[in-house]
């Protein structure tokens, strides 16, 4: 018998979702309520080739993907700010570019403390690239765009 994930682990998943979502929004121009639909309907908690997904924190993945989709051109500007300059967002991984987006919007919307976002975020770019280097570049972007947003938390 498997335990119930704890509210950790749920925010920690619905941030994965989240991230899924953008990008699927971006590849597929489908609307946000279109794949919030889908993921809370049939991602949440399903079992994927034998596993079971851990089921979401509804609320937070929500948030974040509102958060992202709202405050989209902002979260993007400061992600340029944060990349180097020939490496303008568009030009970027598109998982990267919604794990951005994503961790951008907890980073200006919400009262998660910017080293979680950090390290949430650094584990969901772990999760989808595991052997490369794309979490420390996850790590120092993420860093960068935080000391812009929440400049007080460092």
């Amino acid at each position: 018998m498997t335990q119930a994930p704890d509210k950790k682990q749920m925010r920690s998943a619905s941030r994965l979702y989240a991230v899924q979502a953008l990008f699927q929004m971006e590849a597929s121009g489908q609307t946000v309520e279109a794949v919030r639909s889908e993921f809370e309907d049939f991602r949440f908690g399903a079992e994927v080739d034998g596993d079971e997904m851990v089921e979401g924190d509804v609320d937070h993945f929500r948030k974040v993907l509102d958060d992202a989709v709202n405050y989209q051109a902002k979260i993007d500007q400061m992600t340029n700010r944060a990349l180097v300059a020939k490496w303008p967002i568009a030009r970027i991984d598109p998982t990267l570019r919604a794990l951005f987006r994503a961790a951008g919007a907890e980073l200006v919307q919400s009262d998660t403390p910017p080293k979680v976002v950090i390290v949430e975020y650094v584990d969901v770019a772990k999760a989808f690239f595991p052997e490369g280097k794309e979490s420390r570049f996850v790590n120092a972007v993420l860093d960068h765009m935080a000391r812009e947003a929440k400049p007080e938390a460092f």
